[in-house]
């Protein structure tokens, strides 16, 4: 999952960012990390206030779970771990410019050696650059946007976001093109041949809707009423009107739960009382659910890469178990995906060994990772630095919760 862009244009925000203070990043932080340090910390980035809260800090808490199990040791190096809130509590959410901080906070650090955030697509487009050309490895559990690891409709991707001009990002959470062929198959399951395509105006709307309209494309769906809206304050009356006039199968909303998902779907389900309706991993929240009326209830349909239990290995079990034992809750699905970013970090530092200390050795083992058994199932990191997991789950909604209503085996 990914959400939007809530914080201004990344293209100027990233260029600012990284010409401003960074006199402490580079060659010499790399000198100074090669040298010898035995002490490792790794930063994330995750939005601790606002309506992502509670989900942030169970990713926080599993982060430190994984730590914890490490012994907070990996051979020879002793390993820390400083959790940023990426959010302010006047702003309820992710802000830039406390993401810019983070990013900065973590290059700065001539221990740091790995990053895992952000929880958005939108941040992770702000930060990335930053840690790049501090040549730290970051991870991000649930940045989904394909531009931040391949070629996008957006000019300049995704090389603007490695300064560097070497990789240092990677995800263990399938990037957008996975998501949208699950979509459109559990559209072709479901009936559909025709689909109405509205998107949000932010980076991980506009980019989900890209991969969506292709897949449809390639499997046979056709697509209509490609546009962007604001569905958090425009008067959706007419947009709505405009789907329902399409005539389609269905229709499907690119865009995220606080960009106002809830409101377009309810206004569609009203203008048009048989479309079918889907809606990304973005929306598979309670409060999506709480804000969606009945009639949208009954119709939708939300793809995830968050599994159910018994999908998943049994050490994805006794994660939830140990979770539970540790911080007395069950953990939100996002928290297994966690867990995973920082194992996956623990595991490339013990892969490169006596250079477990060197933030490129670092990286480079993170992008060799292959066939790696994990509690999100087995999977390699390809040269892009994405997860080659592609299984998804397609959930309706049952009362107030999401149950399983497919399983979707995406095959690239």
């Amino acid at each position: 999952m990914s959400g939007g862009f809530r914080a201004g244009v990344v293209g100027v925000l990233a260029a600012i960012a990284l010409g401003a203070g960074l006199s402490g990043c580079g060659s010499e932080n790399d000198s100074a990390v090669q040298n010898g340090s035995d002490t490792l910390t790794i930063y994330s980035s995750l939005p601790l206030q606002g309506p992502d809260r509670d989900r942030a800090r169970d990713m926080v808490n599993a982060i430190k779970l994984a730590l914890q199990e490490a012994g907070g040791k990996v051979g020879p190096f002793s390993v820390t771990y400083v959790p940023l809130d990426a959010a302010t509590r006047e702003a309820r959410t992710w802000t830039a410019e406390k993401v810019l901080d983070n990013a900065r906070q973590a290059v700065r650090d001539l221990n740091a050696i790995a990053y895992i955030g952000e929880r958005d697509s939108a941040a992770t487009a702000l930060s990335l650059p930053l840690t790049n050309e501090g040549h730290i490895l970051q991870v991000s559990p649930s940045s989904t946007y394909d531009g931040l690891t391949r070629e996008s409709r957006r000019q300049g991707e995704p090389e603007r976001f490695y300064p560097s001009g070497e990789r240092t990002f990677g995800r263990v959470v399938p990037a957008d093109h996975v998501q949208a062929s699950a979509l459109v198959g559990y559209m072709k399951a479901s009936g559909v041949r025709t689909l109405a395509l509205l998107a949000d105006r932010q980076i991980y709307g506009g980019g989900l809707a890209d991969q969506v309209e292709k897949a449809a494309q390639r499997q046979g769906i056709e697509v209509f009423e490609r546009g962007r809206i604001n569905a958090l304050r425009d008067d959706l009356s007419g947009a709505a009107k405009n789907v329902a006039e399409t005539g389609a199968d269905a229709f499907l909303f690119a865009g995220t739960t606080d960009g106002g998902a809830a409101r377009i779907f309810n206004a569609v389900a009203a203008a048009a009382p048989r479309m079918q309706l889907f809606g990304p991993a973005a929306v598979v929240d309670q409060a999506f659910v709480s804000a969606l009326g009945d009639a949208g209830r009954r119709r939708m349909h939300v793809t995830t890469p968050a599994l159910r239990p018994r999908l998943l290995p049994p050490s994805a079990r006794a994660f939830r178990d140990r979770f539970r034992t540790t911080f007395g809750r069950q953990p939100a699905p996002e928290a297994l995906q966690a867990y995973e970013a920082a194992a996956a970090v623990l595991h490339s530092i013990r892969s490169a060994g006596i250079k477990g200390n060197d933030r490129r050795a670092v990286t480079n083992a993170f992008f060799a990772i292959h066939d790696r058994e994990s509690v999100l199932g087995r999977y390699s990191i390809d040269r892009f630095g994405d997860t080659t997991l592609s299984r998804y789950a397609g959930n309706r909604i049952r009362g107030s919760r999401f149950v399983l209503d497919k399983l979707l085996e995406v095959r690239e």
